[in-house]
């Protein structure tokens, strides 16, 4: 089976009332001819128009996720709104756009361009949005021929086997582990600037600051709760006071992963880069320099790395193919980020994560021996919470 090399998503929403009554219509269309794949049209109870219009962009991409993964997108729609929000131009202040526009970029393929045409150029996805309202059609329809190639002819003898459409996005064939990862919330060391590591460590909870923090994530995530399968965390006492939040609003309770412990600073835990300077410089200077150097009695980087990826291991096991939240700390995330890039460890050095920020990873299954990942959100926040302040940024 060939697929279309680029594909247009042609997406819309509307409400009758404003809110109100709202439904979506996407169409997705080969580039190269014109040719619909497929098309969905749904109602989604009582929304804004604004809500409507994402979440026909979303289902699009999901279109484009399930026939075409490996097409470039162009995605077409009359909504300026999203289409200056999507393509970066534009802020997202409204709390209701926020998780919806986090969905679409986790779902949209790293360049995938957005263009505003006139209302008269999206008859058809229009058409699909109100027919879902007049309880004409619901869901998606898929013209499969026009994804496969011309079959050669058969004889009387051959059984013809249909062809198996593709599940995944971009990348190999078969479903996506996806985990949406969370560096817990603010500790009073975390404000201190001062290194706090895991479960061997004197183990600080959250701040009021820092509940704060996770709760404004929650409520961002809430929209894509029906797509996560679990919530996973670190056993150390900040990810799991964070979890708990998390669990709360998405709905699952909390599993643990001990490999997604911070790493351990030894008999640097607790003190700031100052007071290990002034106590520890030798150590420190060979720390900062090495994955292999460990602070006194505390584990090196590739001693983190090694139970990290073990961990890893057993969440893709556990969880193919599915959406789980995983709440961590700066260091297994960082390692996480590295191993999806197929980055050199000491990438760690050149990232910056903030509490309670949100990054999202895809894992495929291998292919030939031969590993895949994709990185579709970085130390992401909500847009415009005053919760989070740079400086209390990792260390």
């Amino acid at each position: 089976m060939s697929g279309p090399s680029s594909v247009i998503i042609e997406a819309d929403g509307g409400s009758r009332g404003n809110p109100g009554p709202a439904a979506y219509g996407a169409v997705l269309r080969d580039a190269d001819t014109g040719a619909v794949i497929a098309e969905d049209g749904t109602t989604i109870g009582v929304a804004t128009n604004n809500v409507a219009e994402y979440s026909g962009l979303i289902a699009g991409l999901r279109l484009a996720e399930e026939f075409a993964p490996e097409a470039d997108i162009e995605v077409r729609m009359d909504s300026k709104l999203v289409v200056e929000q999507m393509s970066g131009r534009w802020k997202i202040k409204h709390p209701d756009m926020r998780p919806l526009a986090t969905e679409a970029n986790r779902l949209a393929p790293f360049g995938t361009t957005y263009t505003w045409v006139p209302r008269e150029r999206n008859k058809h996805a229009d058409r699909l949005a109100n027919e879902a309202l007049d309880g004409k059609r619901s869901g998606v329809t898929a013209a499969v021929a026009a994804l496969v190639d011309e079959p050669e002819p058969q004889t009387a003898q051959e059984e013809v086997v249909p062809p198996a459409l593709p599940t995944s996005s971009w990348g190999p064939p078969g479903p996506a582990t996806t985990l949406v990862l969370i560096r817990h919330g603010e500790t009073p060391h975390t404000a201190a600037k001062r290194f706090s590591g895991g479960l061997r460590s004197s183990n600080p909870g959250l701040s009021d600051e820092g509940r704060a923090q996770v709760r404004s994530t929650a409520e961002w995530l809430a929209p894509i709760a029906e797509g996560v399968s679990a919530v996973v965390s670190s056993p150390v006492r900040r990810t799991l006071e964070s979890a708990e939040i998390l669990s709360e609003r998405l709905g699952h309770p909390v599993e643990v992963e001990p490999g997604f412990a911070e790493m351990e600073f030894g008999r640097w835990d607790g003190l700031t880069l100052a007071e290990v300077t002034e106590r520890d410089r030798a150590g420190l200077e060979a720390w900062r320099g090495s994955l292999d150097v460990a602070p006194p009695d505390g584990e090196s980087f590739r001693a983190v790395e090694q139970r990290v990826l073990a961990g890893l291991d057993r969440l893709l096991e556990t969880h193919a193919g599915k959406t789980v939240v995983v709440v961590s700390h700066v260091t297994p995330i960082k390692t996480l980020v590295a191993r999806a890039l197929t980055a050199p460890l000491d990438a760690v050095f050149r990232m910056q994560l903030s509490p309670a920020s949100v990054t999202v990873l895809s894992f495929f299954p291998e292919v030939d021996g031969t590993s895949h990942a994709s990185m579709r959100l970085y130390n992401a926040r909500p847009p415009g919470d005053d919760a989070f302040s740079p400086a209390a940024s990792a260390w």
